[in-house]
């Protein structure tokens, strides 16, 4: 089986799983919804093996999902105003600061002034904080390497494929949401 990028990968998909071209658009979209329906399954079943794996890095961190949450924000914008991360963590002021002074504490962040305006701090991560999310964020990959590892180079390449189309539907699904948060009043 060969994927090529565009529209034809659904329907290589598609007549490869079912063994035939769906008749009509109906079909198509059911046949698509089935084949979503299998992936999650299967993803679902990949997540569970992986999970077996304690030497996950969130399983020794004893965080709270919110410092969690708070230390993904925080990788993914960068320095942020008390304020600001309030509002991404959707908590007011004074519960974040709590959480922000654990988390100061754990030296996992730091508050500095900012530069433009000494009444704001801004938050950050500090190098053990940048550690810390980022080993939990790629945890498994030597896992993920082992089993891609067992699998061919046609099989590689098809998986390979599938990945750069999810990374794009990722970062358009992304963009829609910036360009929709950036059209709503602050």
């Amino acid at each position: 089986m060969v994927f090529r990028r565009g529209a034809l990968v659904a329907f290589v998909t598609r007549s490869a799983h079912y063994g035939h071209e769906p008749e009509t658009q109906e079909a198509a979209v059911a046949d698509d919804e089935q084949l979503i329906a299998d992936i999650m399954v299967a993803q679902q079943r990949l997540q569970r093996l992986f999970a077996y794996d304690r030497s996950d890095p969130l399983f020794n961190s004893h965080l709270t999902l919110t410092q969690v949450k708070i230390l993904m924000l925080l990788m993914r914008h960068g320095n942020v105003s008390g304020g600001e991360l309030a509002r991404l963590v959707g908590v007011g002021l004074a519960a974040l600061s709590g959480m922000v002074d654990r988390l100061v504490l754990l030296d996992l962040v730091t508050r500095t002034e900012d530069l433009h305006d000494r009444r704001v701090r801004r938050i950050g991560l500090t190098k053990a904080g940048n550690e810390l999310i980022g080993g939990i964020m790629t945890a498994g990959a030597e896992k993920h390497r082992k089993l891609l590892s067992r699998l061919s180079g046609e099989e590689l390449a098809m998986v390979c494929a599938a990945m750069d189309l999810l990374v794009r539907a990722a970062s358009d699904e992304m963009a829609d949401q910036d360009r929709g948060r950036a059209g709503q009043p602050g």
